[in-house]
């Protein structure tokens, strides 16, 4: 079974756009550029566009998954709490027979626009290119397995998968996280500190004999 990407914050941050949003909520991160695109124009897209690169779990009610919902002080009935004002597959506050409710799934609970997990901590590395005396420190998402913070590193190194990787004098079980390895937390009583670059772990990649690209 294929393992869902993990996502830092920032990294849903990037994703700000019209053309290109994206949000996090209840722990996972979704691409909504496909709804942005079929409703374009739509002022009820407004609340979920000022959201954009954001996390919007305060939208929800964790226990259901669903909206949050309240007590209508009009007309005493349980409706959709939104404060940012009405959006997209929200039904109108009063029947209104111009609304279109045969869209199936609410945007909120059609899983076509998840792409991944939302890291729920980040954490920072040292990766030494023991042949190259090249040093690089990564965030990567605590959740990851040593395999996917490679994919992270290939941008610096084309070559990664051909270095063995090594945690003091250890090798390192790729398809096991970080601390799976035993590779602890940075201090954070360093974090902002111009030292702390030095309390973060560091891996060693030494070189293999066959070079190969990913």
């Amino acid at each position: 079974m294929r393992r869902s990407k993990y996502f830092m914050p920032n990294e849903v941050s990037l994703h700000n756009t019209v053309k290109d949003i994206w949000v996090s909520y209840l722990g996972k991160v979704y691409d909504l550029t496909p709804l942005l695109e079929e409703y374009k124009g739509d002022v009820l897209l407004k609340p979920i566009t000022e959201c954009a690169g954001k996390d919007i779990s305060n939208w929800f009610d964790p226990k259901t998954k669903d909206i949050l919902t309240h007590v209508d002080p009009m007309t005493g009935c349980i409706k959709y709490y939104t404060p940012r004002g009405r959006f997209i597959h929200i039904p109108p506050p009063c029947p209104r027979t111009d609304w279109a409710n045969d869209f199936g799934k609410p945007w909120w609970k059609d899983n076509r626009y998840e792409v991944g997990l939302l890291s729920a901590k980040t954490r920072w590395i040292r990766i030494i290119n023991t042949l190259t005396s090249q040093e690089q420190r990564l965030e990567v998402c605590s959740e990851e397995i040593l395999d996917e913070i490679l994919q992270r590193y290939l941008c610096y190194n084309s070559h990664a998968s051909s270095y063995t990787w090594k945690h003091n004098g250890v090798n390192l079980d790729m398809s096991k996280t970080l601390r799976e390895n035993g590779i602890p937390e940075e201090d954070e009583s360093y974090c902002g500190s111009p030292d702390f670059n030095l309390f973060s772990p560091s891996i060693c990649l030494y070189f293999n004999d066959d070079l190969t690209e990913l």
